[in-house]
């Protein structure tokens, strides 16, 4: 769903997957993902989910944000941005999605067909007696 890449600062390299949303990002304990660098308040920012926009970057008031080098209060998020929370620079990204296995429907969809086919069979040597 939403990964948020660590790009500097204490906990640079680490990518966080959001379990719930919204996200609250801060200093404080309290937060999903806390950061501990320079200039992050305690309550700084959120990322929630709009269905009809998408992700949305509300500011904790008085905080500082920038997304991809502009100020923002609130704003929509795009694979890719980058944000800056006081020292901190995060990349906002979609989290990779895993896929379902097929094997079941596959096995599904050959014996359908295995059994219309042996039906045709059975109907065809059936109308040739």
């Amino acid at each position: 769903m939403l990964q948020l890449q660590i790009l500097s600062g204490k906990s640079a390299g680490v990518f966080w997957n959001a379990r719930r949303l919204p996200v609250r990002v801060g200093r404080a304990s309290g937060n999903d993902l806390r950061l501990e660098d320079d200039g992050v308040w305690n309550e700084h920012f959120q990322v929630a989910l709009n269905p009809a926009e998408g992700f949305e970057l509300s500011v904790h008031p008085g905080a500082i944000v920038t997304v991809n080098q502009t100020p923002a209060s609130t704003i929509r998020l795009r694979n890719g941005d980058l944000i800056m929370a006081g020292s901190a620079q995060l990349c906002f990204r979609l989290s990779e999605t895993r896929q379902r296995g097929l094997r079941l429907r596959e096995w599904v969809v050959w014996l359908l067909l295995l059994g219309v086919l042996l039906g045709e069979i059975a109907l065809i040597g059936w109308l040739l007696r």
